[in-house]
């Protein structure tokens, strides 16, 4: 089973960008974030004519995310915000049950400019999710926590850190949060795969970021400790990020067994 997180960055402009990758990966369950798009925009009828069940939480202009699977089916969902804040509308996380899976799909707030009111929104998401995974974490059903975190977790996954010490994704609050949640005893499937590689799932498109290779590893894929035992690989469609008008991200996968 081959499960993939992407940023498209805009379902609407990336459109057939996207469906030529679906055709010729065909992974089992796609996690989207940065749809872009108003729930009516949604482009349902195109995702389910290149063979998928969808459901997704769309949102004009910005945020919104998305589960795909494989096959008639739509995935079961179970939510489509996060707990602990009713007024919160953003579209930033979509949960469902697909093919044995509990998937969580989710696009964690940037945060930028850091400090200030968008960074504290940043870090109030942040505790939520880390309170809802607390409790998936210890769940015996296999889950799977996919998306963009806007996180990069150590040195080793961004490009020249010390530019990046001020920035949102790398600030010390930021990865503190982030290693209480890995803390509960979550699997990051793409570093475990590759223990010491050098190895980016986002490039910006200034300054010839993908061409130079001056990356970030935002994209994770967590795995719960029922599920870990069945990781087989992960990685990075890099090759992606290189096509014309593609997303600044590439996807970002894991393969596991049945």
């Amino acid at each position: 089973m081959k499960l993939v997180t992407y940023n498209v960055n805009g379902i609407g402009a990336r459109l057939p960008n996207f469906l030529r990758w679906l055709s010729e990966t065909a992974p089992d369950i796609v996690c989207l974030q940065e749809l872009k798009a108003p729930q009516e925009k949604f482009p349902e009828s195109a995702i389910r004519e290149a063979g998928y069940g969808v459901i997704w939480h769309g949102q004009k202009s910005w945020n919104g995310v998305a589960i795909l699977a494989r096959g008639k089916d739509d995935p079961v969902e179970i939510r489509r915000v996060l707990p602990d804040d009713p007024e919160d509308l953003q579209s930033r996380y979509i949960e469902a049950n697909v093919r044995g899976l509990l998937v969580g799909c989710l696009y964690l707030p940037n945060g930028n400019p850091a400090p200030g009111p968008k960074f504290d929104y940043k870090l109030r998401w942040m505790e939520r999710f880390i309170k809802h995974a607390a409790e998936l974490a210890s769940s015996t059903e296999p889950v799977i926590l996919a998306g963009d975190f806007n996180v990069i977790p150590t040195e080793r996954d961004v490009y020249k850190p010390e530019r990046w010490v001020d920035d949102a994704l790398f600030r010390v609050e930021t990865r503190e949060a982030f290693g209480r949640l890995m803390q509960q005893g979550w699997t990051d499937s793409l570093r475990t795969i590759h223990p010491d590689a050098t190895i980016f799932t986002f490039w910006d498109y200034f300054r010839n970021a993908y061409g130079r290779d001056a990356g970030l590893r935002i994209d994770h894929l967590l795995l719960n400790k029922t599920l870990r035992g069945r990781l087989v690989s992960a990685g990075v469609d890099r090759a992606v990020r290189g096509w014309e008008k593609a997303s600044d991200h590439a996807p970002t996968w894991v393969e596991l067994r049945d």
